[in-house]
């Protein structure tokens, strides 16, 4: 049997990686705008973005210049100094916003949620609300949150009094919510889920609850900010302004980052000494966020994620796809069988990535960048792949 470079770096990776993600499905080598190659030289339609995160893409020319250019001049400061590269990002996502407020730079989206833990204790309550469905992160602050029980209770107990209500429940959402109550914290459309959207007026009601029992309103938008829903913020159309926001993901192109923006008075809950990081607000991952946004306004890559996710939404819709969600290019499908991985590797052995969120659903989250030509290469292979993945499924 003949080895390959995949076969070689996945032993390497089994010997001196901590099992924590699995065998990986591939290894990959480079990028270049939508695609990325393996070890042995196979070309795949990054459907994927590393779970929303590459905005721009691979090796956007925009993004190395920024990185490469800041990290000539200026690279890691700690946070007893501040940079123009931080100060300049935190006012233009207070900007696109629209809001006035404060913003906590860390590394990730799960450490943007641990700020924002912290700073819901400093109204003086301890009981949150999450919703079912929920992924808010990996680290114990971050897992209260989460409602996945093979995720949190191998590692109970966690901080904080939470309770988990039904998504898009307002209901359920008014009965758990009482004057003890700190946040009530959801995400706009779940991620993780597998595209989950509520219903219309729901982000409202919760504003509206969250108001009357003096809690904060807190909205991850770790997965959905930054232009990925063919808006800034997937909550912009609701009209609600929450009291916090947390960004990461797609925030520097794949650049570690991780955002927690405290709106009006809540934008003073944290004091010196109450919170850090190292690394967070680095003048590198502030200088690739700024061109992120830059480009993404300039390249006007909110339109074409509208446009190119319309086209995936209308082209995946097929006999065996129940429903199909999403907005901007971020979408989600449901299968009529429990055969979503056979599915997404029936995709990647025809060189698309995408992404099995449980047995019935699929998850895409492509570049911004993704042209419409791209996208139709899929859906030309789409019926290809339901057939092999179907027919790999029932041997």
């Amino acid at each position: 049997m003949t080895t390959t470079g995949q076969d070689r770096w996945r032993e390497r990776y089994a010997d001196a990686v901590m099992n924590t993600f699995g065998p990986p499905k591939l290894v990959l080598t480079r990028g270049e705008g939508c695609y990325v190659w393996d070890a042995d030289g196979t070309r795949y339609l990054d459907l994927l973005g590393g779970i929303a995160v590459n905005a721009l893409g691979h090796a956007h020319p925009a993004l190395v210049g920024a990185v490469t250019e800041q990290l000539g001049t200026l690279g890691h400061v700690s946070n007893f100094f501040a940079t123009e590269p931080q100060v300049q990002l935190a006012e233009r996502l207070l900007e696109l916003l629209g809001a006035d407020g404060r913003v906590f730079f860390a590394n990730s989206g799960a450490e943007a949620n641990e700020a924002a833990f912290k700073l819901t204790r400093r109204t003086g309550r301890s009981h949150l609300v999450s919703t079912e469905g929920s992924f808010h992160g990996r680290t114990m602050g971050a897992l209260a949150l989460t409602s996945k029980a093979a995720y949190r209770e191998p590692f109970e107990p966690l901080p904080g009094e939470v309770g988990f209500v039904p998504y898009g429940d307002v209901s359920a959402l008014a009965e758990a919510v009482t004057d003890e109550t700190a946040a009530v914290v959801l995400e706009p459309l779940q991620g993780e889920a597998g595209v989950v959207l509520p219903p219309d007026g729901y982000l409202r009601q919760a504003r509206d609850i969250a108001t009357d029992h003096g809690a904060l309103l807190w909205l991850d938008e770790v997965q959905t900010g930054i232009g990925r829903t063919g808006a800034w913020f997937a909550h912009a159309d609701s009209g609600v302004v929450p009291d916090v926001v947390t960004l990461a993901k797609g925030l520097a192109g794949g650049i570690p980052i991780g955002a927690c923006i405290a709106v009006g008075q809540c934008a003073t809950l944290l004091g010196p000494g109450d919170h850090g990081t190292t690394f967070g607000g680095n003048p590198v991952s502030a200088a690739a966020a700024l061109a992120v946004i830059a480009t993404i306004e300039k390249d006007d890559l909110m339109a074409n994620a509208t446009k190119v996710g319309e086209q995936l939404r209308a082209g995946v819709a097929e006999s065996r796809v129940t429903e199909v969600r999403g907005r901007g290019l971020l979408v989600g499908l449901d299968l009529d069988a429990p055969v979503a991985a056979q599915v997404a590797a029936a995709a990647l052995d025809r060189g698309f990535i995408i992404n099995s969120c449980t047995e019935h659903r699929l998850r895409l989250a492509p570049p911004l960048v993704l042209t419409e030509v791209q996208a139709a290469s899929f859906l030309d292979a789409w019926p290809g792949i339901l057939d092999a993945g179907y027919q790999e499924a029932s041997t």
